[in-house]
């Protein structure tokens, strides 16, 4: 049993229930089994935890990433989506398990190191040779120590065909789709205190046939799992899909079956208004990716207008190629600079920039009843941020000195009651080993790309 005490706490629950000196207690299950105002009273612990001038919260939720890209950051840092991917395509050809398996742990253990305790993963390009690399990304997970839920990706729409990416990195459709159901049987965990759970996610418009999203909506729904692809994240997509199926992206979604409580879309920045409403009468949500989408000038996603109509939405980091820094932590501050950039100073408040970045990813992943608030019962994933720093002096509101000030550092990070990050330190694995190993992956993926 954990007691962290004397410490605020915004635990971010329907009523926004927040303490200026509180506690919560961690029980053996590794779930929360108290939480409120002052000093815990008839609880023993095993652990005792001073959180005096930290700010508790809930774990951070990531619910967009693509993890093999941190072998290929910082290339083609001045185009636009398009030009960005047929730059890196070739390169991604290149990838094996050696590289899947470097840049998963170090992506997740950067994440972790930033108050990330569930992450998904975003993962579909899978060159002919290159090894299990599901199996590569799973035990780098589990190496680390955080809630994951990867998505087996698919392309099958090349070139040739009409689509962006070179015939070399794209499956035949009856592979990707026979792929996709060995690994939801192979890892999927449906159990409510899961560490793994799989979604199924063809890529994007622009590289997957209709008859790959047709299906793979019709096999997760078989299995019980989520769907997820990108859509609408620039104008470039939104003209390919007026021009190659006469409709908007959300209106092509709609016809494949791809809208539903089920589905969780990244991106999401070029939305009419009637694609909103669709969005939200349909339930389907959005994993927002300020950073990605600045980097890339692809636009500025209407979070206001879609929290108003009541579309859930999360955030992500996205693919640490197109978004080098990779810190959820500060895509909370991201996230409302972009939502006042569109709408003024109202456009976003910190504590719904907070909810962004917990219970509003849990719900992306559909485990709003689990994760993403500090309640009694909830699986304590729990990330301890000091605020009593030079970076933080002055400001007397927690929330918002967590999401207006520099990047706080993590008194302690917990995944089920598990200590991830501890004095600012990743205590699961060795971040030196990790670096070493990323950079390897990178120079041998460089090489073969030459």
């Amino acid at each position: 049993m954990i007691l962290i005490e004397n410490c605020a706490i915004a635990t971010v629950d329907a009523a926004g229930t927040e303490y200026s000196d509180g506690h919560v207690v961690i029980g053996d299950d590794g779930r929360i089994a108290a939480v409120g105002e002052g000093h815990a009273g008839r609880f023993e612990s095993i652990r005792r935890v001073d959180g005096t001038g930290c700010l508790l919260t809930p774990g951070l939720v990531n619910t967009h990433h693509h993890l093999y890209q941190w072998a290929t950051r910082g290339l083609a840092p001045d185009g636009t989506l398009f030009e960005w991917l047929t730059t890196l395509y070739p390169i991604w050809a290149g990838i094996d398990e050696e590289t899947v398996s470097a840049t998963t742990a170090a992506g997740l253990g950067w994440l972790a190191l930033s108050g990330c305790t569930t992450s998904t993963d975003h993962h579909y390009v899978y060159p002919g040779g290159a090894g299990d690399l599901m199996a590569a990304q799973v035990a780098a997970a589990q190496e680390v120590g955080l809630r994951f839920h990867p998505t087996r990706g698919s392309m099958d729409l090349g070139r040739s065909a009409g689509g962006l990416p070179p015939d070399e990195v794209v499956e035949k459709t009856d592979e990707a789709l026979a792929a996709t159901e060995e690994a939801i049987t192979r890892y999927h965990d449906p159990a409510p205190d899961s560490m793994l759970r799989i979604a199924v996610a063809p890529c994007s418009p622009f590289s997957v046939t209709g008859r790959l999203m047709e299906e793979a909506a019709a096999l997760a729904r078989r299995h019980g799992v989520r769907l997820h692809t990108h859509l609408a994240e620039t104008a470039d997509e939104t003209d390919f899909c007026r021009e190659q199926f006469g409709c908007t992206p959300v209106e092509y979604a709609e016809r494949l079956g791809w809208l539903g409580d089920d589905v969780w879309l990244a991106h999401a920045v070029h939305l009419d208004d009637p694609a909103i409403a669709k969005l939200a009468a349909t339930g389907t949500a959005v994993a927002h990716c300020p950073s990605s989408n600045a980097r890339l000038g692809a636009g500025m996603a209407r979070v206001r207008e879609l929290l108003d109509a009541g579309v859930p939405v999360g955030l992500g980091v996205d693919g640490a190629a197109s978004q080098e820094a990779n810190q959820l932590g500060a895509e909370l501050r991201q996230a409302l600079y972009t939502a006042r950039l569109r709408g003024g100073p109202t456009g976003l408040t910190a504590r719904e920039a907070l909810r962004l970045g917990t219970m509003g990813g849990a719900r992306c992943l559909g485990r709003e009843g689990e994760l993403g608030s500090i309640e009694q019962g909830k699986l304590a994933d729990l990330a301890l941020w000091r605020l009593d720093d030079l970076g933080h002096a002055g400001i007397d509101d927690p929330v918002t000195a967590l999401v207006f000030g520099p990047p706080a550092t993590l008194e302690l990070l917990t995944v089920g009651g598990r200590t991830i990050v501890e004095y600012g330190e990743l205590r699961t694995a060795d971040d030196r080993d990790l670096t070493r190993r990323t950079r390897r992956a990178h120079r041998a993926l460089m090489r073969r790309a030459r």
